[in-house]
């Protein structure tokens, strides 16, 4: 099958673009900062600005532009060193000290009488004298909270930024200012001066590494995307999530329906599987969702397409036995690139990392087939749980778009009688498939049905599933059966199970 896909970003990148040097807050941007602007990059201290403002500065490096970073708050020895840790060199980017050991010693000290109109006058005069002779195109300027310090009025602190600003202007500098938010969240002052304002934050209340999320405030001119976008801060720098939006993707695919590779299972489905459609899988611990889902991604993979495997729960060794066990072998998969597998720690991932991965394997991977084991476990991953539904929707719809099969397993609570799940996704999902365990002749026994379908007319049967060497294995509807979705099976005739052959063999 042939797939025409395409994707548009929120608007044209601004002419002539300052890259950021970070791919993913390029594309937040429209593309990168409006040159010859000053922007204001906010956060507490340990969320990033530094790293981000080496990177801005890294990246003019690079495209031959002169860059200049103005320190107030560390020392070029600490800046080599934060650079270091990323593996980066910051030859040819002047790094300048604005106070040096002698400005810090008790007869500095002694000798300034009034702070507020000699040291930000002089520290102003300095930067300034500096910027005009050596010309740079970037400037980072750390941080502002010194300067705020320095000046001790508000008026002042204003006044002198918009000096800077109109200065700034004049020699054509592209400027970040780094602001770390000491003095509270209600300082204002800078905002309705800059150009731009990117806000970083670090979410600290949850079990295992921090998330950390940036937000674009403001950038006149500019149709930017807004909300919060998941980042990491790892070595090599900030990686940008940019937040997944649905209607910006979309292409044109063949919506015949494709075989799970159980043709009992096609029947029940109407079918098969629906190019752009989601499957819920839902049932307790040990009924045999993965398995379900495990097969469906071979019959795929025998087709010559390609699959995601998203593992939140399993580990990876233990899905291979599983599933040479059950003679749905996947190394060979694995080994040609049909099927890609990814680890996740819910502690440690975020859902616009997660979202990443799997746009990059739909776009660059061309996969066809998406799994994701278990919903339940990538709830965890979610900073706190009121958005789950949102990113799941916003998640679902993009890859509908794209014209791929996504099949989501969905733990419940219990074994038998009532059950229930951590969230109610079954208005989201497109199909939905109920696992339940059953009684019957001393024998905990296992059914499926399907609950609903939004692109077929499924059947509306109970049929029992067996896990075998052969993979899964699908019966009649159970029709001498009743309650077995209550948990409580009552048989009421005679009807042949799918064991009763293998029972009646040993007797034999």
């Amino acid at each position: 099958m042939k797939y025409a896909l395409h994707s548009s970003s929120p608007s044209s990148p601004p002419k002539g673009a300052a890259s950021t040097g970070i791919a993913g807050l390029d594309d937040v941007l429209g593309g990168g900062l409006p040159p010859r602007h000053l922007y204001l990059v906010e956060g507490s201290p340990g969320t990033g600005k530094t790293t981000l403002a080496l990177q801005f500065l890294i990246e003019g490096r690079d495209k031959g532009e002169r860059g200049l970073y103005v320190t107030l708050s560390e020392t070029s020895e600490e800046l080599a060193q934060v650079a270091q840790s990323h593996g980066w060199s910051l030859d040819g980017i002047r790094i300048f000290d604005l106070v040096s050991d002698e400005g810090l010693s008790e007869e500095a000290e002694q000798t300034i009488l009034h702070p507020s109109e000699f040291e930000l006058g002089e520290t102003t005069r300095e930067v300034m004298r500096l910027v005009g002779e050596l010309k740079p195109q970037r400037v980072a300027f750390d941080s502002l909270s010194e300067l705020r310090l320095l000046a001790q009025s508000p008026l002042r602190y204003r006044r002198q930024i918009l000096a800077l600003k109109r200065f700034f202007a004049q020699v054509g500098c592209t400027v970040l200012m780094l602001d770390d938010k000491t003095s509270g969240e209600g300082d204002q002052q800078l905002h309705s001066i800059a150009h731009g304002v990117v806000h970083l934050n670090q979410n600290t209340n949850t079990y295992g590494p921090d998330k950390r999320q940036l937000r674009v405030v403001k950038l006149r001119g500019v149709k930017f995307r807004s909300g919060d976008h998941d980042f990491d801060l790892d070595r090599g720098g900030l990686v940008v999530f940019p937040r997944l939006s649905a209607g910006e993707h979309g292409g044109k695919f063949d919506e015949t329906p494709i075989s799970t590779g159980t043709s009992a299972f096609d029947d029940m489905l109407g079918g098969g599987l629906s190019p752009g459609s989601n499957l819920l899988l839902a049932g307790p611990a040990g009924v045999g969702k993965t398995t379900t889902a495990i097969s469906c991604a071979v019959a795929a993979m025998r087709r010559g397409e390609k699959v995601a495997y998203y593992l939140f729960d399993e580990g990876f060794s233990s899905l291979r036995q599983r599933s040479r066990a059950l003679g749905l072998d996947i190394d060979p998969f694995i080994a040609n690139g049909q099927l890609l597998i990814r680890s996740f720690d819910p502690a440690e991932v975020s859902p616009g990392q997660f979202a990443h991965a799997v746009r990059e394997a739909v776009e660059k991977e061309q996969v066809r087939l998406v799994v994701v084991d278990s919903l339940n476990s990538y709830m965890q991953a979610m900073p706190g749980g009121q958005y789950l539904l949102l990113q799941m929707h916003e998640l679902l719809s993009y890859l509908n778009s794209m014209g791929v099969v996504t099949l989501i397993i969905l733990s419940l609570h219990g074994t038998v009688g009532e059950m229930h799940a951590d969230i109610d996704l079954s208005y989201l999902s497109d199909a939905m498939v109920q696992y339940r365990f059953f009684e019957a002749r001393g024998e905990v026994l296992k059914a499926l049905s399907v609950i609903k379908s939004r692109t077929a007319q499924h059947e509306s049967t109970i049929r029992e599933l067996r896990l075998g060497a052969n993979g899964i294995q699908i019966g009649k509807p159970l029709t001498d059966f009743h309650g077995i979705l209550l948990g409580a099976a009552q048989y009421t005739g005679r009807q042949a199970l799918l064991g009763d052959a293998d029972s009646a063999s040993q007797r034999s």
